[in-house]
């Protein structure tokens, strides 16, 4: 494997990790199926305490998986991947890149 391409892949390492957690992925199917949700509203519908979501959610936002809008003493998350699928675009293109 090329060293861009190397670069690259270590670039997405803590975008699969956030993406490989079961509780995460329960949150972003939750969000698939809500436009927004807010903390309360995700901690009822999940085993999970409020503290542990809270706790996923700031991962997911880390990595460009969620964003999170203010409105009053809410928040609100949502869906936002265009940020991590770019990340993994450009990790294909530059395996293809440079390993075929």
């Amino acid at each position: 494997m090329g060293e861009q391409a190397l670069e690259k892949l270590r670039e997405c390492i803590p975008l699969f990790q956030a993406l490989s957690d079961t509780c995460r992925q329960d949150i972003i199917l939750l969000l698939t199926k809500n436009d927004t949700l807010t903390v309360n509203e995700i901690t009822s519908k999940l085993t999970l305490s409020r503290p542990a979501v809270s706790h996923h959610l700031k991962i997911l936002r880390e990595q460009g998986i969620l964003k999170m809008e203010q409105q009053g003493t809410q928040r609100y998350y949502s869906l936002a991947f265009e940020d991590a699928i770019d990340q993994l675009k450009q990790l294909i293109i530059t395996v293809e890149d440079r390993c075929y």
